[in-house]
């Protein structure tokens, strides 16, 4: 992972009726720090009280991904399992948000889309992707952390269970063509051809009945987040492990990690 002082930003650009959403750290593969998060969250909130805007578009900049996660570097303060419950409920925070938009939501997905960027993925409504991307959230492999129960919700909803077993428990890594016939994606596209296809998904959702898409929307989030269980306990016991510890130090030092499950 690239060093801090390469922060990295989120931008947002308005133009006839469309935002468009830019995770721009491409030099380490647009992983998230602590301030991109927090400015996705500052986005969000704009955004929901933005009348004009019909369709909302994220994509990361430099064509090799959409985001690679969250930079590891920023889990060497971590001290305890408090540590990691107090991040992810700033994650939930920031992703529930981007959910909550009451506007269509696409994702333009080139390259690797990985962990807290499938998160941000799955947020969005609709997804497009060239055939190269590729998903995941290997930490069974990495870091030997956990998602909260919100976002193991989410991807359940739209990848399943035995698939989101898969991602988490085997490391399993998803192609572009299995995420589409799974229906993760609305489309794959050629690289070159992206552009034109986010557009012409855009002007065809801004085409369509806003206060039907904006309640449809609602209650298909209200579906999926019904009655969460409490995850505390879990994201707790993962964070404060001697196993989470040892999967930071062994990714940074490029080595693989010796688990101990303790």
């Amino acid at each position: 992972m690239n060093e801090l002082n390469d922060k990295g930003s989120v931008h947002l650009a308005i133009s006839a009726g469309v935002a468009s959403v830019v995770f721009d750290r491409p030099a380490a593969r647009n992983a998230m720090t602590w301030a991109m998060y927090e400015r996705l969250n500052e986005i969000c909130e704009q955004l929901a009280a933005e009348t004009s805007v019909r369709v909302v578009t994220f994509r990361g900049a430099g064509g090799q991904a959409f985001v690679a996660g969250t930079d590891i570097e920023q889990f060497t303060t971590f001290r305890s399992g408090e540590d990691g419950v107090a991040y992810e409920k700033q994650i939930d925070q920031c992703i529930a948000r981007l959910e909550s938009l009451p506007m269509p939501t696409v994702a333009a997905i080139e390259g690797w889309t990985i962990g807290g960027g499938l998160a941000i993925a799955t947020a969005c409504d609709f997804r497009i992707a060239t055939p190269g991307s590729r998903f995941g959230v290997p930490i069974a492999r990495t870091l030997g952390n956990c998602l909260s129960v919100a976002n193991l919700a989410r991807l359940s909803a739209v990848f399943g269970i035995p698939r989101v077993k898969r991602l988490l428990m085997l490391a399993d890594i998803v192609t572009a063509d299995e995420a589409l016939a799974c229906g993760f994606l609305t489309q794959i596209s050629e690289a070159g051809e992206i552009d034109a296809v986010l557009a012409s998904l855009c002007e065809r959702l801004a085409a369509l009945a806003p206060v039907t898409q904006r309640v449809s929307k609602e209650g298909l989030r209200r579906l999926v987040n019904h009655a969460l269980p409490s995850d505390e306990d879990l994201i707790r016991r993962c964070y404060g492990s001697d196993d989470f510890r040892e999967g930071v130090s062994a990714f940074l030092a490029k080595r693989s990690p010796a688990w101990k499950g303790s």
